[in-house]
């Protein structure tokens, strides 16, 4: 099983999903208050792109993590993958 060993990503995702969980206790919130339904509406799909983006990047810096262990890159090659990475979680966050 792998897990998340770089500090500074797994720091970096818990902080998304801390954001994620006080946009829920907002909606939360505005349902309590019987708010309009489009207004939540439209924080439900902040909330889902969020989680989206979070597990984006979650899955990039797995991916980097295991490249890394596998092929031992020199500091060129690093910062060749290290490159393709971005552009990949970029094409990728487009998608969505």
């Amino acid at each position: 099983m792998t897990v998340l060993t770089d500090s500074q990503a797994r720091t970096d995702v818990l902080n998304r999903l801390r954001r994620a969980e006080g946009q829920i206790r907002g909606i939360q919130r505005m349902v309590e208050e019987g708010e309009d339904c489009l207004k939540i509406g439209q924080q439900f799909a902040a909330v889902r792109k969020a989680l989206d983006s979070t597990y984006l990047r979650m899955t990039v810096c797995f991916m980097e993590q295991e490249l890394q262990a596998r092929m031992q890159p020199d500091a060129a090659q690093k910062a060749d993958l290290d490159h393709m990475l971005k552009d990949m979680e970029t094409l990728l966050a487009r998608m969505g």
